[in-house]
């Protein structure tokens, strides 16, 4: 695996770049307002100092068609995949640290499986904003240098991330189902599987710890 960048056409399959908003107050919120731990992975959805800004109505009215969205964060450390997760609409990451973003295609689960070899990386450079497509599986971002964290700024619809509904399965898509426009797709040896989580990337729990 290599790193590639955001900016690569090797990103088209995945999203696209989102310049032209204003980042500013955006990102100096969640540097002096987010903690970014040193050992883990923090993800809030939704938080009022970082909607309170310009760039939510920007996000919200051009990005989104003027429907509800949420922003939140996802800072912490971490070099491993250990899952995939996807939603049914695009996600914006916004990078306050230079981050890695660790994507693979949903058309590539087959029989409720994917191997971690069709996993791609790409480095999201401080101050870029990105839009990763529906179909685009991602989890985690993960650090762009070795012994540092990250902070990205995570912008999805409304209510995403929150309590799942309460579903009878009906089909194999309905498995992944773990919360609210969240679907989660598990490498066996993730904490997520322990937790219960479906299971199903197959290959090495990536980790790029020898990359960066």
């Amino acid at each position: 695996m290599k790193i590639q960048s955001v900016f690569d056409d090797a990103f088209r399959t995945y999203g696209r770049v989102v310049d032209g908003y204003d980042y500013k107050l955006l990102l100096e919120r969640l540097e002096a307002g987010t903690p970014k731990p040193a050992d883990s992975v923090v993800y809030v959805p939704s938080v009022a100092e970082l909607e309170d800004t310009p760039a939510y109505a920007q996000l919200r009215d051009n990005c989104y068609g003027g429907m509800p969205i949420e922003i939140g964060y996802c800072n912490g450390t971490n070099t491993k995949l250990n899952c995939f997760e996807y939603h049914r609409d695009s996600e914006i990451d916004i990078a306050a640290d230079d981050a890695i973003l660790l994507v693979a295609r949903q058309q590539d689960i087959v029989d409720g499986k994917i191997d971690s070899s069709r996993t791609e990386a790409f480095l999201c450079p401080k101050g870029t904003g990105v839009e990763l497509y529906a179909t685009t599986l991602h989890y985690a971002p993960c650090s762009a240098k070795k012994g540092e964290g990250f902070r990205v700024v995570i912008v999805l619809p409304k209510g995403t991330n929150e309590d799942a509904p309460e579903i009878t399965v009906a089909n194999d898509n309905d498995k992944y189902l773990w919360a609210r426009n969240k679907w989660l797709i598990a490498h066996p040896d993730s904490a997520e599987a322990a937790d219960g989580a479906q299971v199903g990337i197959t290959g090495d729990n990536i980790d790029i710890i020898d990359l960066i």
